[in-house]
């Protein structure tokens, strides 16, 4: 099973009760991967969002990724860590990790594209397909040609992110890219498990 193909980005302005419930109905809909982001530096406040999803997802199989910290991961003993190019280094990550952890990261030029290949990482976060109001502080935009061409020169499974929804996945789907990650066109939904589901089945 490909762990990567519905990947769920938790919205860290929604409250515990709602992120609970949204990862809850979205994995329900077809997730496949949950990762658990908290932009604003409360380690505290992290390690509690990410223990309630780590509660919501017992049983169901899918894996939980905790964005930029590793400590966060290893404190609740997630099942990986997604990087960003300022983060701690990917070497040193997958020391504290493991082998056996799943470990992302983040690539936003040709450069670090061609870098990764070198770096002990699980896959690569492809950022930004398109414009995104959730990031502004972005080198580049990839496009559909800039997908199509870090395929070709990766041997890491790809999961694209940014600017992704219902009118642009297919486009996005046909390129054979490995996985989508989402995050308004699923936390933003009046109803995740029928957004998440009308996405896979687009996806199909």
């Amino acid at each position: 099973m490909n762990p990567y193909r519905l990947y769920l980005v938790t919205d860290d302005r929604q409250p515990i009760d709602t992120l609970q419930t949204v990862v809850r109905e979205a994995v329900a809909g077809g997730v496949t991967l949950v990762q658990v982001r908290e932009k604003h530096g409360d380690v505290r406040a992290f390690i509690e969002r990410a223990e309630a999803v780590k509660a919501v997802l017992q049983g169901t199989g899918v894996p939980l990724i905790i964005n930029d910290r590793v400590d966060v991961a290893l404190a609740v003993d997630a099942d990986g860590v997604h990087l960003g190019q300022s983060d701690m280094p990917a070497t040193h990550a997958r020391r504290l990790l493991g082998p056996d952890r799943l470990l992302g990261l983040s690539v936003e030029t040709e450069q670090q594209l061609f870098e990764s290949e070198s770096l002990p990482v699980d896959y690569l976060g492809l950022s930004a397909i398109f414009a995104t109001p959730t990031k502004t502080d972005l080198k580049r935009h990839w496009g559909i040609d800039g997908l199509q061409r870090a395929l070709s020169h990766s041997s890491r499974p790809i999961v694209a992110i940014g600017g992704i929804h219902a009118d642009n996945l297919q486009q996005v789907v046909q390129t054979g890219v490995h996985g989508v990650a989402l995050v308004s066109a699923i936390c933003a939904a009046s109803c995740p498990r029928t957004a998440a589901k009308k996405l896979r089945q687009m996806m199909a």
